[in-house]
């Protein structure tokens, strides 16, 4: 399946791009980030396990488990803070 990757503040910034279009196989959230993960370089260092990432399916909030269809737009983006 199509989908589009949008990326944002620091995550944007780490890899260079604000954006993509990705053929995956991946059927969830959580196994296209491990598809991101594996690229290794800026995407592993971007989109590790151990950093707070938040995700947005279709531009709601959502975790890892959320079931990925064809053409749907995945967000990834820091935590943010007001102040």
């Amino acid at each position: 399946m199509k989908i589009t990757l949008r990326y944002f503040a620091s995550i944007r910034e780490v890899l260079g791009t604000g954006s993509e279009s990705l053929e995956t196989q991946a059927a969830t959230v959580g196994e296209l980030r491990d598809e991101l993960l594996a690229r290794g370089g800026v995407h592993a260092e971007a989109l590790a396990r151990g950093k707070a990432v938040r995700l947005a399916l279709n531009q709601t909030m959502t975790d890892e488990s959320a079931a990925l269809t064809d053409g749907a737009e995945v967000g990834f983006f820091p935590p943010v803070t007001g102040g």
